[in-house]
């Protein structure tokens, strides 16, 4: 199997059971070894009393593009330690992008940067996401 065959089907397995993912909206756009995007459109229901995107959910974009750039050689890895910048809001009707990139995977931690832009490419966010493999598969070799 090849890498970005074991990452797509990775992807499948997670996302067949991330109920929260789904909840909020997102799509998966595309998965590779080390890598994912995934995007959001902005609803009323995503906005906080300022009218912007609640950071909670720009966090969780971000967040769940680190989970699937992670996950991506079929190895459980979660969440050991994440920060977030929020650089511009965002509104209802914004079409969010979120692309995670590894930056480094040494043992069993690993380092992710994902980058959240709206439809005009204009930067929302930036989070670094500290992961840490776990025991287990998301599907059996």
């Amino acid at each position: 199997m090849t890498p970005e065959e074991k990452a797509h089907k990775s992807a499948v397995a997670m996302w067949d059971e991330d109920h929260a993912s789904k909840w909020l909206g997102m799509e998966l756009v595309q998965v590779a070894e080390g890598a994912a995007t995934l995007s959001l459109v902005v609803q009323q229901h995503h906005c906080n009393g300022h009218g912007n995107c609640h950071g909670g959910v720009t966090f969780a974009l971000a967040d769940s593009a680190f989970a699937f750039a992670c996950n991506s050689r079929n190895e459980r890895s979660v969440a050991q330690h994440n920060l977030i910048n929020y650089i511009a809001p965002a509104r209802a009707g914004d079409v969010l992008k979120a692309v995670a990139q590894e930056v480094s995977l040494q043992g069993r931690s690993g380092i992710y940067d994902v980058q959240i832009f709206n439809q005009h490419d204009q930067l929302i966010a930036t989070f670094r996401g500290m992961s840490r493999k776990v025991q287990g598969q998301l599907f059996e070799e």
